[in-house]
């Protein structure tokens, strides 16, 4: 992302925020100098990733379900 100072100056917190959540860096444009700001420790692209449920069921019943009678020892 790229933005001069006076954008940054008008807009910090949303800056600063959208650095924080996402790990992108910021280079803002000063008197011909490029300052980046950036998180210490880099945002996981996974941890980016929406949280979805994994199992649509509970795991009692799976462990509760009977295979006794569809399972045969033979090869």
């Amino acid at each position: 992302m790229n933005t001069t100072a006076t954008d940054l100056r008008t807009h910090l917190y949303t800056w600063l925020d959208r650095v924080a959540t996402t790990g992108e860096v910021l280079e803002v444009e000063r008197k011909g100098t490029i300052l980046r700001i950036s998180r210490e420790h880099p945002v996981s692209r996974l941890a980016l990733l929406p949280k979805r449920p994994t199992m649509l069921v509970e795991p009692q019943s799976i462990v509760d379900q009977g295979w006794s009678d569809a399972w045969k020892a033979e090869l």
